[in-house]
């Protein structure tokens, strides 16, 4: 899993870090002493499963930086990090996923990843490429070409000899709808549909049957409402 872990106090950026690392997990870390500097880098936020915050930082704070990734990247678990627990209120409004204090990391920051890895939906495939574990939100969307199934994820693709019928039915309840029989798409992709065209946020156009249309658009209604 990749994290980003954003504090203008050095110090503190390497308290955080020394105690993931000791959690035993294989995440990749990276650090950022500003929140304009995280910002900056949002291709590698949007594929992080977990973005630690300080709030109180100099220019861009903490509380800005997470709408900001919101925004971008609905999905990604926010935890704030602070030494001020009346900061706590805050984290609401930016639907901050935890709240932890500095001077306590050492006896919540575990027990705050188990419950955020216990959120995170991985499925395991026998790909062409080999066994590879996905996370469910890094994949876009699944495309029939030439006899396989195509896994099209953030900067990689994985094709699979299976057929769409069963690959619906396993990832069922977790967030795709079909277009067709050639099409199994994540709705967390989805820009807008209108005039039986489906806009991903990648940009990529997918045309949708008229027959299913209706059905479709409920099902992404229904997906915007659960979030």
């Amino acid at each position: 899993m990749k994290i980003a872990v954003c504090d203008d106090n050095r110090e503190d950026r390497g308290v955080l870090r020394a105690l993931l690392e000791a959690c035993g997990q294989d995440f990749e870390i990276r650090e950022y002493g500003s929140g304009e500097g995280l910002c900056a880098d949002m291709g590698y936020v949007r594929e992080c499963g977990i973005v630690f915050l300080d709030i109180n930082m100099e220019g861009m704070d903490g509380l800005e930086a997470a709408r900001k990734i919101k925004a971008e990247s609905p999905k990604v678990h926010i935890v704030l990090v602070t030494a001020y627990v009346n900061y706590a209120l805050d984290g609401y409004k930016v639907k901050a996923s935890r709240f932890l204090l500095k001077d306590d990391l050492e006896q919540t920051l575990q027990e705050c990843l188990d419950d955020l890895l216990r959120e995170e939906r991985v499925v395991e495939f026998g790909f062409v490429e080999g066994n590879v574990c996905l996370r469910v939100d890094n994949i876009i969307y699944i495309e029939t070409s030439r006899h396989k199934n195509v896994f099209h994820t953030a900067g990689q693709t994985f094709s699979i000899y299976k057929k769409m019928d069963d690959l619906e039915e396993e990832l069922r309840d977790m967030g795709f709808v079909r277009i067709h029989q050639s099409f199994l798409v994540n709705m967390k992709y989805i820009e807008k549909i209108s005039s039986y065209v489906m806009l991903l946020t990648t940009g990529k156009e997918i045309s949708v049957p008229k027959s299913r249309y209706p059905e479709v658009k409920r099902q992404y209604m229904l997906f915007k409402g659960a979030e």
